[in-house]
């Protein structure tokens, strides 16, 4: 008899794994996935946001080439305007006539030339409707894209302005930021009721005294600042930098220094000022939720704000930067030396 050597088809299996994964080792790869994105995710947002702050400085650097080309034409850095009651007026041409502040005057500089000149020698009322539009039409060279976007917000308080602002629209266009004030802290208003008022040379309605209190800032009330008179020199002045906001009110318009078209004159919706002493001290802080703060300057990025100097330079400066040195880098005139600033 023969015996077959053949092993049967049921034992040619013993031994061999099964195919797929187990339960366990399914667990296990998740678990490894799970890990490594939780590594990586914090490296993708630290990217995110290097790029959004890299961007929000490409901002200030076209607003402070904007603003360097206007002294270059006019002689002078942009004007401040006349008041928070005042937009942006194409026929009032860029010294201490035109009401609307400096984002409007900076227009012409960084190619929004037809966006400045919407409603150019058209009369009233049939200029209701482009000035309107300029209120409503926002610029992504004046937003942080870390704070929000370029897009329209609601108008909360729409009603009860003087000159041409009384235009009751819902939507307005918002900065984020704001040029420099100085170190001397005053009010802010509607302006004059009328052109016939803001330009009569009697007008005591003006928050600045240029003799008894002359600012000391770059952009501010009726400011035609030149150059001459950054005696502290350009590059240890600056000139406009990003604006503290409370982040619960973003979107909302209801931040008492967010609550204007960022087109209007003189308020502290577009400028903010730099004073620290032993009483006062308006240092730059971030974004902070409940709290509001309607003069400082600040940011919404996480270590820094951005500010654009007088030289067009762009520099990320610390949140714990020394008040003094803050406040000399915010006068253009006081004589005294900046060092370790950045």
């Amino acid at each position: 008899m023969v015996w077959s050597e053949n092993v049967s088809s049921g034992s040619t299996c013993e031994g061999r794994r099964p195919a797929g994964f187990t339960l366990v080792e399914l667990l296990v790869v998740i678990a490894i996935i799970g890990i490594l994105i939780a590594l990586l995710l914090p490296a993708v947002q630290a990217a995110r946001e290097a790029a959004r702050r890299t961007e929000c400085q490409n901002h200030l650097k076209q607003i402070g080439l904007g603003a360097i080309s206007h002294h270059d034409v006019h002689g002078h850095f942009p004007a401040g305007g006349w008041g928070w009651g005042w937009n942006g007026d194409p026929d009032r041409g860029y010294d201490k006539k035109q009401p609307g502040g400096w984002a409007y005057n900076v227009l012409t500089f960084i190619e929004q030339q037809q966006l400045h000149d919407l409603g150019k020698g058209v009369a009233w009322p049939a200029r209701k409707t482009p000035i309107t539009t300029i209120v409503q039409t926002p610029v992504s060279a004046y937003n942080c894209p870390t704070r929000r976007s370029s897009i329209p917000y609601p108008n909360v308080y729409n009603s009860g302005y003087a000159g041409h602002n009384a235009l009751n629209t819902p939507i307005v266009a918002r900065s984020d930021y704001a040029g420099n004030m100085g170190t001397r802290l005053t009010s802010h208003g509607e302006g004059p009721s009328d052109y016939a008022q803001g330009d009569d040379p009697g007008y005591k309605g003006w928050f600045f005294d240029p003799v008894n209190n002359p600012p000391d800032g770059l952009i501010y009330e009726r400011s035609v600042v030149a150059i001459r008179q950054v005696k502290d020199g350009t590059s240890n002045t600056y000139l406009v930098g990003e604006k503290y906001l409370n982040p619960d009110s973003y979107a909302t318009g209801k931040d008492p220094a967010d609550n204007e078209s960022m087109y209007t004159g003189y308020n502290n919706d577009t400028g903010r000022y730099c004073l620290v002493n032993d009483t006062t001290k308006l240092l730059p802080r971030q974004d902070t939720p409940a709290y509001v703060d309607t003069n400082i300057f600040g940011s919404a990025h996480a270590a820094t704000w951005n500010v654009v100097f007088c030289d067009g330079s762009v520099h990320g400066l610390s949140y714990s930067l020394d008040g003094a040195t803050h406040h000399r880098l915010g006068s253009r005139n006081d004589g005294l030396p900046v060092s370790g600033a950045f």
